[in-house]
């Protein structure tokens, strides 16, 4: 087995993930500052990184042995094969090609804030919804939760791992225009990097009703101004900053 490393973090490269799976990636990983791309064998790839042969033990069955539960807020993210020994709020999510699995900071951001900010009853929308963990974990807290993600690859995934927690919920391919007609919503969540954040800013009034709040996160600390500065623009009020690593996440309302 090969192992790909291509520098930089999921949001970051995630138009590349569709590409690394077409070209035979049997599986993803994230780590600090990288993301590995594990093959059968190595192939020309235009994508910049570097190629490593892992030794000749089952390299899956390692990954499995290291990926361990993840504690965030209320919720314990396990694998579908992590027995439920310890307390919280199961999520269950199978690790594959969609990112959000509870082990990166970015994940543990929302679902705490999640936890804090949502009320049982109330319209939710997961923006870039990735293997859907926040908006199951939105309709477990009592939500009504969309998850809408560009990626159509990774919505069956979504939709499975909503099928293995018990919970309803709706996914949706597109971005945050798709997602307009289906709102407004009272809680809108995205995990997107800083710049798509600026980008989307205008948008984000027309999506939530009256009192609605946003939590935005996927944004390095170093880029946390621009997205400050659009949200203002756009006649929000900062409520809310959690920092993890170098990850931060804004809440907002309007």
């Amino acid at each position: 087995m090969w192992v790909y490393r291509l520098k930089g973090t999921a949001a970051e490269l995630d138009p590349l993930i569709p590409d690394l799976f077409d070209r035979g990636a049997r599986g993803l990983e994230e780590r600090e500052g990288e993301v590995l791309a594990y093959f059968p064998a190595p192939l020309d790839l235009p994508f910049g990184g570097v190629w490593e042969e892992l030794p000749d033990e089952d390299w899956l069955s390692a990954w499995r042995r290291d990926l361990k539960p993840v504690r965030a807020g209320p919720f314990l993210v396990l694998a579908p094969w992590h027995p439920k020994e310890e307390e919280g709020i199961p999520l269950t999510i199978e690790p594959g090609m969609a990112f959000g699995t509870g082990h990166h900071e970015t994940t543990r951001l929302a679902l705490a804030a999640l936890a804090r900010h949502l009320r049982p009853g109330e319209k939710v929308l997961d923006l870039g919804t990735g293997s859907g963990i926040l908006a199951i974990a939105a309709a477990k807290l009592g939500g009504e939760a969309l998850g809408v993600d560009i990626d159509e690859t990774v919505l069956p995934q979504a939709e499975e791992n909503a099928r293995r927690n018990g919970v309803g919920v709706r996914f949706l391919l597109g971005s945050l225009e798709e997602a307009l007609p289906y709102g407004p919503f009272d809680l809108l969540v995205a995990n997107l990097f800083a710049e798509l954040h600026r980008e989307l800013a205008p948008l984000y009034p027309k999506a939530l009703a009256p009192g609605g709040r946003l939590l935005l996160t996927g944004i390095l600390a170093e880029k946390a101004t621009l997205v400050k500065e659009a949200m203002a623009r756009e006649g929000f009020s900062l409520q809310e900053e959690e920092r993890e690593g170098e990850w931060v996440l804004l809440a907002y309302g309007i």
